[in-house]
């Protein structure tokens, strides 16, 4: 087994010398480390693996070089700052003995237990299982966490405090995406049905995933780290605080800490519409897809210029960690030879294209609008009581918001 040898003194070696290259001619590499005496197989799998661990450098953090990797594996798994704040959420609740059902790499069990939370992992891939148990060992983590290979189905649930399930949704031979619930494995029945046996659960699903599908009572939370929505995840019975919670994390953090915000409220709410003003918000998208839009006007006493469109406008801008902030430098009707004519006068050479409401192409548009000037603008495209309108705009420096 490639990770056996892996562990072995000169599969450490290996991965050493592995380490030590640029990362650049992979075929080059590994006719260096062939050369300095290691097995083509070794050599290969001491290649792919740095390669993975590189990559996950931005999920883990300094964790990454020594954890053990697959590539499906690795874009699955939890980013080791969402795990943190969920694992010490968990304890926080006084949760002691967790069931981590389809717990992949282990990202959320090796989080739980650096809370001192005692795991019980269950992993139907054989594989997979056991690159977690290494990952526990290499972490200090083997004696707080259990891994065992089977059905999440059929897990022992009688002495656990809570339960977190992250169902697998993706086919396991094409690895194709799943979004029927019902084939999600294990599938939705069973993970909608935890709670029930288990009144801590917290389930981790798809930013996508339908609203109807919340199960009664339970919090919702959105996460987004730097801009990018990554999971959505429902607490439920006692863990559920808040209706729905929109969670940002910024880009940097491996590991959670400052610069994190948490919007709660009501979703659905009705915001107030108003006209364009001078500054719009883009919300975050965690914002958005938790239905916290009015909820994050209200931090920023903005209004709508259209009840279906998430653009926030305000007379004033304000800090806040829940959008970006442009200033509306004009606002017109959509007409492309209008627009045209508008950023060859403004001597226009590079633009942003932010767009909500709008069918239009954004590369086509940039191709069409003809940039040869030396001045840059952001665009947003949008619609203003049902009308399409263009919005020209340039960012308001995170140290100009007052």
């Amino acid at each position: 087994m490639e990770l056996d040898l892996l562990r072995t003194p000169e599969g450490q070696t290996a991965l050493a010398a592995a380490a030590a290259t640029d990362g650049g001619d992979v075929l080059a590499a590994a006719a260096g480390l062939r050369r300095a005496g290691f097995a083509p197989d070794l050599a290969s799998a001491a290649l792919t693996q740095v390669e993975l661990r590189r990559k996950a450098a931005a999920k883990f953090g300094a964790d990454a070089d020594v954890m053990f990797f697959t590539r499906a594996g690795l874009e699955q798994a939890t980013r080791a700052a969402v795990a943190a704040r969920r694992a010490a959420r968990l304890h926080d609740a006084g949760v002691r003995v967790l069931a981590d059902l389809g717990c992949g790499l282990g990202a959320d069990a090796i989080a739980a237990a650096r809370q001192g939370i005692r795991v019980y992992a269950v992993e139907a891939d054989p594989h997979t299982a056991a690159l977690t148990r290494a990952n526990a060992e290499v972490l200090g983590l083997g004696e707080l966490i259990t891994v065992t290979t089977g059905d999440a189905t059929e897990a022992d649930l009688s002495g656990v405090d809570a339960v977190f399930c992250d169902p697998a949704r993706r086919a396991s031979k094409t690895g194709k995406r799943v979004f029927d619930p019902a084939s999600f494995s294990p599938p939705w029945d069973f993970v909608a049905g935890l709670a029930a046996r288990v009144p801590r659960t917290v389930l981790k699903l798809s930013p996508g995933i339908d609203h109807a599908l919340i199960p009664a009572g339970a919090e919702a939370e959105w996460v987004s780290v730097g801009g990018d929505v990554v999971e959505a995840a429902f607490w439920c019975g006692p863990l559920a605080g808040v209706p729905r919670r929109a969670t940002v994390l910024p880009a940097a953090s491996a590991e959670g800490g400052p610069g994190d915000h948490a919007l709660t409220g009501e979703a659905d709410v009705p915001a107030e519409v108003g006209g364009v003003r001078r500054y719009v918000y883009d919300p975050d998208g965690a914002v958005v897809r938790a239905h916290l839009v009015a909820a994050f006007a209200d931090t920023v006493g903005g209004v709508l210029a259209d009840p279906e469109i998430a653009y926030v406008y305000t007379d004033t801008p304000a800090p806040t960690g829940f959008g970006r902030c442009l200033e509306v430098l004009d606002t017109m009707p959509f007409s492309l030879k209008r627009l045209r004519a508008e950023v060859r006068r403004r001597d226009v050479g590079r633009v942003e294209i932010l767009k909500r409401g709008s069918a239009l192409d954004v590369q086509q548009l940039r191709r069409d609008l003809r940039l040869s000037g030396s001045e840059s603008l952001s665009l947003v495209l949008t619609r203003v009581a049902g009308a399409p309108v263009t919005l020209l705009c340039r960012p308001v420096p995170p140290g100009n918001l007052s």
